[in-house]
């Protein structure tokens, strides 16, 4: 007996020895991808942010110098990242509820449209999802135009004066972050709504009219059944939002361009970009940061996702 349940224990090892190196192997040119594109850099970004290596030590070929924690002292206290630190988080907390909020909003609303409706919505959602947001950056700053904007001549036809006239919407930063979030936030629903939308087709149809029976509001059922359903979902879509939202660059630095002060408008991406050219170090150590930060922000899904696999 004992012989026969050795046997069949060296037979389930061998077994899973065999099952792991196929995995590996149908991993590994993945893993090899992930080495190179994700892991080799990072390491890199950790080591320089901890030297003073800038394009000098590139071009004459020496080693930088170690300095320990002084790009990240410097960082913190010598320039002005605390506040774009700030400003960046704040405006990401703005994007991320308004784009939520949305495009729940607008998920609920195609479910209660007939077929041709949520056909048209759907087509509207989609051109503007997929508009890149550089040329959605521009056609924006066309209808905030200090001279030739939409807004301006609608304000001064509302109003019946010219107060409107070469009204510059990017010189100020709460109007420039006006437009930037109408920008972000008109690009980033539609993702949110088709994903919601997809989940609230797995909501059971007779639990919803079981609650509307018994006297549920629309808001007490959206509470107590739909959203237990799509609390999955909607917690990627979530860390998703938030992850997108604080790296946002193009929309930025298209705005600034148009004529927004870079100084008082810089997020995290436009102040790294803006950085002393060649300055590896310092830049890196900005890097290192944004990192850590987004690893914080995501730890909660990553350590929820981890219990629901383990169960």
């Amino acid at each position: 007996m004992s012989e026969t349940l050795t046997l069949a224990r060296s037979r389930e090892r061998a077994r899973g020895r065999r099952e792991t190196r196929g995995a590996l192997v149908l991993l590994g040119p993945s893993l090899i991808i992930l080495g190179v594109m994700v892991a080799y850099p990072a390491v890199l970004m950790v080591i320089q942010s901890f030297t003073d290596y800038t394009v000098r030590n590139k071009v004459q070929g020496t080693l930088p110098a170690f300095v320990g924690l002084e790009n990240y002292i410097a960082l913190f206290s010598q320039s002005d990242f605390p506040a774009v630190l700030m400003r960046s988080l704040g405006l990401m907390v703005v994007l991320t509820v308004l784009i939520m909020l949305f495009g729940i909003l607008v998920a609920v609303l195609m479910t209660r449209l007939g077929r041709g409706w949520r056909i048209t919505v759907s087509v509207g959602l989609l051109l503007a999802w997929a508009m890149p947001p550089l040329t959605a950056t521009v056609v924006w700053g066309w209808i905030f135009d200090t001279q030739y904007g939409v807004v301006n001549w609608a304000l001064n036809a509302l109003t019946g004066t010219t107060d409107w006239t070469n009204h510059s919407w990017l010189l100020n930063p709460w109007s420039f972050f006006f437009v930037l979030t109408i920008i972000v936030v008109w690009q980033g629903v539609p993702f949110v709504a088709f994903t919601t939308f997809a989940g609230l087709g797995q909501v059971p149809a007779e639990v919803l009219e079981a609650s509307s029976l018994d006297g549920a509001t629309g808001l007490e059922r959206f509470r107590l059944i739909v959203f237990p359903y799509l609390r999955s979902v909607l917690t990627v879509v979530l860390v998703l939002q938030i992850i997108w939202n604080l790296r946002i660059f193009t929309q930025v630095y298209a705005l600034q361009s148009r004529g927004g002060i870079a100084a008082e408008t810089n997020v995290l991406g436009t102040y790294l970009f803006r950085q002393g050219v060649g300055e590896f170090g310092a830049t890196a150590a900005i890097g290192v940061v944004m990192v850590i930060l987004l690893l914080t922000l995501s730890w909660g899904y990553v350590r929820t996702t981890l219990k629901e696999e383990e169960l």
